[in-house]
């Protein structure tokens, strides 16, 4: 096998579509948000990215069917345009192999006529956050006003140390092929799976897009991380030596 092979499924006529990535990252914000925009749209894969960058394994499905790890994208219709959504269940091992795999990515972006691209993912808080805000980063300081009417936060210092990863390289190399690059951090605790942070972010994105999406799963799976995190705080709080909801009934 080559370094990195594309394999193409479909080659659909895409309408003004815009690049969504949403690959494995802190809290898997963007993983998340990517697959329940394919969870709520007909989505089409159209190309598979195979990289011996990615971990030595296969993906076992219910039935007990093999396939060799690898990124995919979909083509997703929506009612102004269309999306390309990128995402998986790996990065790349190493700094070279995330700089090689990020300009695979974007061939196969422009190959469907693909000039605007948005990098989902976190950044870390190291605690909680209820109500998430939505933190912004752009290849282009022309397109910061518009992000802000969508709510978008532009902090100075953060997030600190910078975007690793696809998500960060999806706008420096993108800036130097002339694409428009955006990415959309949702605040979120960096040690939990976070479907609020993912919704948060996927709203944010209804608006500067133009798209319309349900949340209702999303929405059921953040109760069940909220039940999660309640239950880590209470078994920390216990072994601090400090009381429970219940102890406190009985004090007063």
């Amino acid at each position: 096998m080559d370094d990195i092979e594309v394999e193409t499924v479909a080659e659909p006529d895409l309408r003004d579509p815009v690049l969504i990535e949403g690959l494995p990252g802190v809290g898997h914000v963007g993983k998340l948000a990517a697959e329940h925009l394919l969870e709520e749209f007909d989505s089409e894969v159209v190309a598979r990215v195979f990289s011996d960058e990615f971990p030595p394994q296969v993906a076992v499905d219910d039935d007990g069917v093999a396939e060799l790890a690898c990124a995919e994208f979909h083509a997703v219709e929506t009612a102004d345009r269309d999306l390309l959504v990128l995402t998986g269940d790996h990065q790349a091992q190493s700094h070279s192999g995330h700089y090689h795999l990020t300009d695979a990515f974007l061939d196969v972006a422009e190959s469907h006529g693909v000039s605007e691209i948005y990098a989902l993912g976190g950044v870390p808080t190291g605690e909680l956050v209820e109500e998430p805000d939505v933190l912004g980063a752009v290849s282009d300081a022309a397109d910061i006003e518009a992000l802000e009417d969508a709510a978008v936060e532009f902090r100075e210092g953060e997030p600190a140390g910078g975007i690793v990863g696809v998500s960060g390289l999806l706008l420096g190399l993108g800036e130097r092929r002339d694409f428009r690059a955006a990415c959309l951090m949702g605040e979120t605790s960096g040690y939990l799976v976070d479907p609020t942070s993912a919704q948060a972010v996927l709203e944010v994105l209804e608006t500067v897009v133009g798209f319309e999406v349900g949340y209702d799963s999303l929405e059921e799976r953040a109760e069940e991380m909220k039940e999660v995190a309640e239950k880590i705080q209470e078994m920390q709080n216990q072994q601090q030596g400090m009381p429970t909801d219940d102890d406190l009934r009985y004090i007063g």
